[in-house]
């Protein structure tokens, strides 16, 4: 079966869904295909923390409504490192803030905006494929409920994730990619537990990094840095709480609440760019793109400022036939890609424990603690960084 629209967009995580949201509100047509189901995209769990700018997205764009009601918002984070407790006040150095709102939140909102607007989503979509975007001809096909869809579009965006079919499909040697795999994971669990501090955690500790979060006013969320070939099995609830508070010892007796742990997960950290993330009508966003390591909670935000600019140069090339925005979509998102990519790698460098490492890495990473911690100007620059610089679309 063969239908058409502006803009076919694979992949139903945030980065689809907000895409779809924002070219509907500016009057061009889309339709999402996603591999998993409905219940599996609503129902990961992944990314909470969103800066002031994804923030402001969501609330300007109609779909923030639950997020203002349950979203916890959050003036500061907390280091820990030596038996001490150190807060950054995000606010007061920056004036912005950031929100703790689930990514599988997020997505139930776009999948129920999408719906209620009568959006074409077809999820369980089997063998996708893409083609004909340097011709002029863009297309995706797939198998949907049984039968053959073939898609021709103006332009395909590509939001599906680091193993989406979308990269892959680029020739090779139009690609350059810059890698860098880190020798750690971080193991991760939910717990059913109410947050027993106001916010984020983040901790350096000789037996490794630990990282306190949340996901609302019922769940926690805790990391633990754990060598990467480590399987979940190998670590048994009463030895991750342990652990848990090892690491987090601050020198004023909190630790953690514990709870039942509903998920835990071992997941790798890497830093990743593939550009230029334009190919003729093919466009890369979001995990597609670009990984950062968690630390320093970029990886939703990126994708969100993405779709923010890539909605932006598609609706005015509908509504004026103006490229000039298509045409510098990669360099602009690029720009603020690898800005976020030196703060995550910064975070991580900085907090982590190197198997590697050496006296000398150690005392470097207690200085730069130190430095952030003692330095108005040091912990402003973290802030900054940490609650989004401002967004601009060109």
């Amino acid at each position: 079966m063969g239908i058409r629209t502006q803009v076919a967009i694979v992949g139903a995580g945030p980065a689809g869904l907000m895409l779809s949201h924002l070219l509907h509100r500016a009057g061009v047509a889309s339709i999402v295909l996603e591999d998993r189901s409905r219940a599996y995209v609503e129902g990961r769990v992944r990314a909470g923390v969103l800066e002031q700018g994804t923030a402001d997205l969501l609330r300007g764009s109609g779909v923030g409504e639950r997020m203002e009601r349950e979203g916890l918002v959050h003036h500061g984070i907390e280091l820990r490192f030596d038996g001490r407790a150190h807060r950054i006040d995000v606010t007061a150095l920056t004036g912005r803030s950031i929100t703790v709102y689930g990514q599988q939140e997020l997505v139930k909102d776009l999948v129920a905006a999408r719906a209620a607007a009568g959006g074409d989503m077809r999820f369980e979509c089997a063998q996708v494929a893409v083609d004909g975007f340097l011709e002029g001809q863009p297309r995706v096909t797939c198998r949907h409920e049984g039968c053959d869809l073939e898609i021709e579009c103006d332009f395909i965006a590509g939001c599906d994730g680091f193993h989406g079919i979308c990269r892959a499909s680029i020739a090779p040697g139009a690609l350059t990619v810059h890698e860098r795999v880190y020798p750690f994971a971080w193991l991760g669990i939910l717990a059913q537990a109410a947050p027993s501090h106001e916010e984020l955690v983040y901790a350096h500790h000789e037996r490794g990094f630990a990282l306190f979060s949340m996901r609302s006013r019922s769940l926690t969320r805790l990391y633990l840095q754990v060598p990467p070939d480590d399987e979940p099995a190998q670590w048994e609830d009463g030895r991750i709480w342990d652990e848990l508070d090892a690491r987090l010892e601050g020198g004023d007796g909190w630790r953690p609440a514990r709870g039942e742990v509903l998920e835990k997960s071992v997941t790798g950290m890497r830093s990743f760019v593939a550009e230029p993330m334009r190919h003729g009508s093919l466009f890369l966003a979001g995990d597609a793109a670009h990984i950062v390591p968690p630390t320093g909670a970029k990886g939703l935000n990126l994708a969100m400022a993405d779709v923010r600019v890539l909605a932006a140069a598609l609706s005015k090339w509908y509504a004026t036939g103006d490229a000039s925005g298509v045409d510098v979509y990669s360099a602009t998102c690029l720009e603020r890609v690898w800005r976020a990519e030196h703060f995550s790698w910064w975070m991580t460098a900085m907090l982590h424990r190197f198997p590697e490492g050496d006296s000398f890495q150690r005392r470097l990473q207690r200085a730069q603690l130190e430095y952030v911690v003692s330095s108005r100007h040091a912990a402003a620059s973290l802030a900054e960084n940490y609650a989004g610089l401002p967004f601009d679309v060109r």
